[in-house]
């Protein structure tokens, strides 16, 4: 029981951190350079983990590639299409947004694909959860942003939704350690090769830029990526989903604490429409008594 509850809020918080901190590495490196160096070590540690726990044997290559699809489209294409954003002077509230619109996806498309069952409860805290999002962040879309910029959080959307239906289907029978290590590696490769491909590469080694990516290494992705791994494996994809719309106001309450980023009582307001929705659309049914009799 204590699992169902510190899992995913320790989730939410460094997930959540992960805007503040990629913002400042960003700042000393290009956004493919400084991903592609980020998963190569996470690769490596992984694979060390997967090594010291004897896991490789329980490789086939059915698995493998699936572990790839899943790295691809979740470390790969959703985080490139997000950091690419940010380098095109799209707001991170408005990439969050869009973003915010995965779990409402993943429902529906979990109820085709999976059989999920999302009931009216679900759907009502899903409706709520987006709304609080959206306070939060409080997006002005009379604004002009850059059409690449926008066309690659729509491919963001799209990638981190199928990667959870993805994983949730097909790559359950991974080890993590190793499951992780061959998701970090093929986003490091994906991420090397647009690097040369869009970018002029460059990395800054500051103090700033080394904290930052540590705490994006240890905290987010060893973190709160196996700890994601680990939820949708045991929940279905729906109520794993609901839990990115509380993403974007807990990194408002981040960015305020360690940044100095404005907190107003409407973004507060936000902070606990979105909670009621995620507690709504979390929520497993309850069985009947009746059932078992």
């Amino acid at each position: 029981m204590l699992v169902s509850y510190v899992f995913p809020l320790t989730f939410i918080v460094l997930w959540a951190s992960a805007f503040a901190t990629g913002s400042v590495a960003t700042q000393d490196a290009t956004p493919f350079a400084a991903l592609a160096f980020r998963f190569a070590i996470v690769a490596v540690g992984f694979f060390g983990v997967a090594w010291v726990l004897s896991e490789f044997s329980k490789i086939n290559r059915r698995d493998l590639k699936h572990s790839v699809i899943t790295g691809l489209l979740f470390h790969g294409l959703y985080l490139g299409g997000c950091w690419y954003s940010f380098s095109v002077g799209i707001p991170a509230g408005v990439s969050a947004l869009i973003v915010c619109i995965q779990p409402i996806l993943t429902a529906i498309l979990a109820g085709f694909l999976l059989g999920e069952q999302i009931s009216f409860k679900n759907w009502i805290g899903l409706s709520f959860g987006f709304g609080g999002a959206a306070i939060v962040l409080g997006v002005d879309f009379g604004s002009e942003f850059a059409i690449d910029g926008l066309i690659a959080n729509v491919i963001a959307l799209v990638a981190i939704t199928a990667g959870t239906i993805w994983q949730r289907k097909f790559s359950q029978t991974l080890p993590l350690a190793t499951n992780n290590a061959f998701q970090a590696l093929s986003a490091a490769v994906f991420h090397g090769c647009v690097m040369w491909w869009i970018e002029d590469p460059a990395i800054e080694l500051t103090l700033s830029f080394g904290i930052s990516m540590g705490w994006l290494v240890i905290a987010v992705s060893f973190g709160a990526f196996s700890i994601l791994m680990y939820l949708i494996n045991h929940n279905s994809a729906s109520q794993t989903s609901a839990l990115f719309f509380l993403v974007p106001p807990v990194a408002a309450i981040i960015g305020w604490i360690l940044l100095n980023e404005g907190l107003t009582t409407l973004d507060m307001i936000g902070f606990i429409i979105a909670s009621a929705g995620v507690y709504l659309a979390t929520r497993k049914p309850i069985k009947s008594s009746t059932a078992s009799e």
